[in-house]
């Protein structure tokens, strides 16, 4: 079934691209949205523990962000704005640090040119490939890795629908609050949050236990694919990305025997489970590494998840063909159903996009 691109737009009005996040993070509001009577309630999110029951399991993605923009400087004085991507799984060179990367400006940095930051790395273009991402090996000058100098220097890789007027002002809010509670800080692996999490604090977590619900975790290595718009006039000939994602034995078995139901915390845990799900009929007596490269759109059924806490999407994005999916599993008539809830947020002024309000489908 070929199914338009277009049946995934919608008009967003500017305002309602959250530009800062909530003053608290529980503070977002929640449309819950239950299936089973085609309800709407509009709620906030510190309200969510009302939705949830004993035997319960969120599955969040615990990945962590890291601040993985840095600025440097050609040998001529030119800047140079550099995005860690990725480290290379099979470096060849033990006297530099490889990773993949995006550099601006690429026309300016052909294969062997080089760039600095002071005295604090060099980086050297090694290669290119042909979607454009460079090749870097990286030297530090203070025994430091090159991750442990975008803690220090590099700025939050922030959507490009995020404005800054004044990005080293913004840079302390952006550090804390564009990464969830409970990512895994030693394991900073994405480059872009799994947002549907932000909205979670200590003290909505600390409620769990007691109301007899369960976490359990999985990791997924967020990457810049998650932004890229279709682009093709079906959504069928889109080119999917693919991320890694990391899943222990535990989460594995909660997966398959649930005490009760399945929630996922966002879209980037929905691809991990289900991909993973779908490649493996039993647990595993190890942890799994592996990559998902699987493309959520009606009509599909789903074998993981119950219920989805989810942000609210781009325009002709691969979110929303997921989201309308899980709207009416197995049918294309959550597609309409999903331009029905966007058009009655947009009227009611939710705020859109990774700062913005959330989603709760039942």
């Amino acid at each position: 079934m070929q199914l338009s691109t277009d049946l995934f737009d919608y008009t967003l009005p500017d305002r309602l691209i959250a530009q800062t996040p909530a003053a608290r993070r529980d503070a977002s509001r929640l449309m819950v949205v239950d299936r089973a009577s085609r309800s709407v309630e509009h709620c906030v999110f510190a309200d969510l523990p009302r939705f949830l029951r004993a035997g319960d399991t969120l599955f969040r993605n615990d990945a962590a962000v890291l601040p993985a923009r840095l600025h440097a400087n050609r040998p001529t004085g030119g800047a140079v704005e550099c995005l860690l991507l990725r480290p290379d799984s099979t470096p060849d060179e033990p006297d530099r640090e490889i990773w993949w990367c995006l550099v601006r400006p690429g026309k300016k940095l052909p294969v062997g040119a080089t760039f600095s930051h002071g005295d604090d790395f060099t980086g050297t273009v090694l290669a290119k490939d042909a979607e454009g991402a460079a090749r870097i090996g990286f030297k530090t000058t203070h025994g430091e890795s090159i991750t442990d100098v975008a803690n220090r220097l590099g700025d939050v890789p922030l959507p490009p629908y995020i404005e800054r007027a004044d990005p080293n002002a913004a840079r302390p809010r952006d550090i804390e609050r564009y990464q969830t509670v409970y990512a895994d800080r030693a394991r900073q692996v994405a480059v872009a949050a799994p947002t549907a999490g932000l909205h979670f604090t200590p003290e909505l977590l600390a409620q769990l236990p007691a109301l007899g619900v369960n976490t359990a975790d999985v990791t997924l290595h967020v990457g810049l694919g998650t932004f890229k718009p279709i682009m093709t006039d079906n959504i069928n000939d889109h080119p999917i990305h693919r991320e890694i994602y990391e899943m222990c034995v535990a989460t594995q078995q909660a997966l398959r025997t649930p005490s009760g139901r399945r929630i996922a915390v966002g879209t980037t845990t929905v691809r991990t489970v289900e991909d993973h799900l779908a490649k493996h009929a039993a647990p595993l007596p190890h942890s799994v590494a592996d990559e998902a490269a699987l493309y959520i759109y009606p009509p599909r059924t789903f074998a993981g998840v119950d219920v989805l806490i989810t942000n609210f999407h781009q325009p002709r994005s691969t979110l929303l063909c997921l989201v309308s999916a899980f709207l009416t599993p197995g049918s294309t008539d959550g597609i309409d159903w999903l331009r029905e809830l966007y058009a009655e947020a947009i009227e009611r002024e939710y705020r859109f996009f990774s700062y913005g309000d959330a989603m709760l489908i039942l």
